[in-house]
C-alpha cells in the first residue's frame, strides 16, 4: 500500500508484528512495517516525530554513488575486487571477454556485453566467494551445508535453516575484506539466526573491521551493478 503524510510518500506494510519500524531504502523511499490494526493516525504521528530523521536518511540516500548506465563503450570502467578497471574492444581477440588488468571485449561480442559481463562475473563471484567460506569455515570450524550465488540486488547475502549460503555476485565486484565481512557474517548465522547483542558481538570478535566494511557497503554498495 503506497500512501502519503505530510507530503511524504511511504510504502505501508502490515503484519503480525507487533512494533512499528521505519526504513529507508537505496533508491531512497520510505517504508513503514506496522502491526496490522495500528491506527493510521498513529503510523502519521510517528512519522510525524521522526521526520527529522526520514529527511536526513532520504538525502544520505540521494547523496550515494548509484550504477550508472553500462553502453559497454571502450574504455568504460568496471568494478572488480573493489577497483575499477577500463573495458578495451578488440577486433584480433578471439575469445569473447577476458580479464587482463583490464576487461578485453572481443569486437564482434559487443552484441552479448551484458550478458558476457555477467557471466564473467558470476562465474568469478564463486570461485573468490568459496575461496574464502572455506578459509573461514577451516579456521573457526563453521560447518555449512551449501552455497549458492544468486543474482540478489537488495541482499549481499543471506543463510537459512538449513545451513545454505547464498550471496550475491555483485560481492565480487567490493574490496576483498568487504567479501570477508560477508562470508564471516553470514556464518556467524550458522550460530545465531538473528541479529541480536550476540550475533554481532561474535562477528565483530571474528572480523574487526566488520563496521568499516558494513560503511563501505551503504556508501559504495548502489553502484555495484551492471545496469
Amino acid at each position: 500500500m503506497t500512501a502519503k503524510a505530510l507530503d511524504i510518500p511511504y510504502q505501508l506494510v502490515r503484519s503480525r508484528r507487533r512494533t512499528t519500524a521505519l526504513m529507508i531504502s537505496p533508491d531512497a523511499v520510505l517504508t513503514v512495517r506496522a502491526p496490522l490494526h495500528l491506527p493510521l493516525a498513529r503510523i502519521e504521528s510517528l512519522i510525524t516525530a521522526k521526520l527529522d530523521w526520514i529527511n536526513r536518511k532520504i538525502a544520505e540516500q540521494r547523496s550515494r554513488p548509484v550504477a550508472g548506465v553500462k553502453l559497454f563503450a571502450e574504455g568504460e570502467r568496471f568494478w572488480y575486487l573493489g577497483a575499477e578497471y577500463a573495458l578495451k574492444i578488440s577486433d584480433e581477440f578471439k575469445g569473447s571477454l577476458v580479464f587482463e588488468n583490464e576487461f578485453v571485449l572481443s569486437a564482434r561480442e559487443r552484441g552479448r556485453a551484458k550478458e558476457l559481463f555477467e557471466w564473467w562475473y558470476k562465474r568469478t563471484a564463486r570461485r573468490v566467494i568459496t575461496e574464502r567460506v572455506e578459509f573461514f569455515s577451516r579456521q573457526e570450524g563453521f560447518r555449512y551445508n551449501a552455497l549458492k550465488v544468486t543474482g540478489a540486488r537488495r541482499r549481499w547475502g543471506s543463510c537459512n535453516t538449513q545451513g545454505n549460503l547464498s550471496f550475491s555476485w555483485r560481492l565480487v565486484m567490493a574490496p576483498l575484506e568487504v567479501i570477508d565481512y560477508v562470508v564471516v557474517h553470514e556464518l556467524v548465522h550458522l550460530e545465531h539466526c538473528d541479529h541480536s547483542p550476540r550475533f554481532w558481538h561474535r562477528v565483530r570478535a571474528l572480523y574487526p573491521q566488520a563496521d568499516q566494511c558494513r560503511l563501505w557497503l551503504k556508501t559504495h554498495g548502489p553502484a555495484l551493478d551492471l545496469v
